[in-house]
């Protein structure tokens, strides 16, 4: 499905499960897709309404705006729920996704019910504001190869036992989004304010974190606020390795969470 917010945007998303259920909406992290949930989605009840989303200039979703923030990001979300007929949703968001989820959570508070992240906001190099030193270091570093920054990022995120395939996968998908998308979408992460969206939203939020990656400093600073979950799950890119998992730990997510999802 299709929808067009704007002259500028068109938005593709998936919708699966059942025509009227509790909304379950499924955002994917940076140079990414809502492909990446293709596995995910059968294994979720059939009484959820599960929508995968493509943010703009990602996967079929095409922009020529200027302004991929993590609010302009979260205002694509937005308009993929109105599209779908959705009033309010539990957002699950893997990596960038989880900062877009937070930020929908805190600047429309009645349009989400919970966040889970996926391996999301415990990145203290990335999460929360950078400094102004290191966003533009950050930023110049990718300008000057973005293929091979991209490929040192996917590096940082496996380990010795990821699948080669899933690995070759995120980087082929990553390095070949479209610009100023990834750019601007990198900057727009580093300078996004975590803190303040976590001290001004009320909603539940989990990650879900692979542990070989999890920083536990993130629990000693957010911990409050947040509810870190380390699991064996492998990378990075858990949700695409192991979805069976992931979708168990979504599951039991949602029953602390409780509300009308579960």
């Amino acid at each position: 499905m299709e929808t067009r917010p704007s002259t500028d945007t068109t938005l593709h998303y998936d919708v699966t499960g059942a025509a009227t259920g509790p909304a379950l909406v499924l955002v994917h992290g940076l140079g990414c897709s809502r492909r990446d949930f293709d596995g995910l989605t059968p294994l979720l009840p059939a009484h959820l309404r599960v929508v995968a989303v493509d943010l703009a200039e990602h996967g079929d979703s095409r922009s020529t705006r200027a302004d991929y923030s993590i609010g302009a990001f979260a205002a694509d979300v937005v308009a993929v729920l109105d599209a779908a007929g959705i009033d309010r949703a539990i957002l699950v968001g893997h990596s960038l996704g989880g900062a877009v989820a937070v930020e929908l959570a805190r600047v429309r508070p009645e349009r989400v019910e919970a966040v889970i992240g996926l391996d999301a906001l415990h990145f203290l190099g990335i999460y929360p504001l950078q400094p102004p030193e290191v966003v533009e270091q950050t930023v110049a570093f990718f300008a000057q190869d973005y293929v091979e920054a991209v490929r040192s990022l996917v590096d940082t995120g496996v380990v010795p036992e990821t699948d080669p395939n899933v690995k070759a996968a995120a980087f082929a998908q990553m390095s070949s989004v479209r610009q100023p998308a990834g750019l601007t979408g990198l900057r727009g992460l580093l300078e996004w304010d975590m803190e303040t969206a976590l001290a001004t939203t009320t909603q539940p939020i989990t990650v879900i974190a692979a542990r070989p990656l999890y920083d536990e400093d993130a629990h000693r600073r957010f911990g409050d606020r947040v509810d870190f979950r380390p699991e064996d799950l492998g990378s990075h890119f858990f949700p695409v390795e192991f979805p069976d998992q992931t979708a168990r730990l979504i599951l039991d997510a949602l029953a602390r969470i409780g509300g009308r999802v579960t």
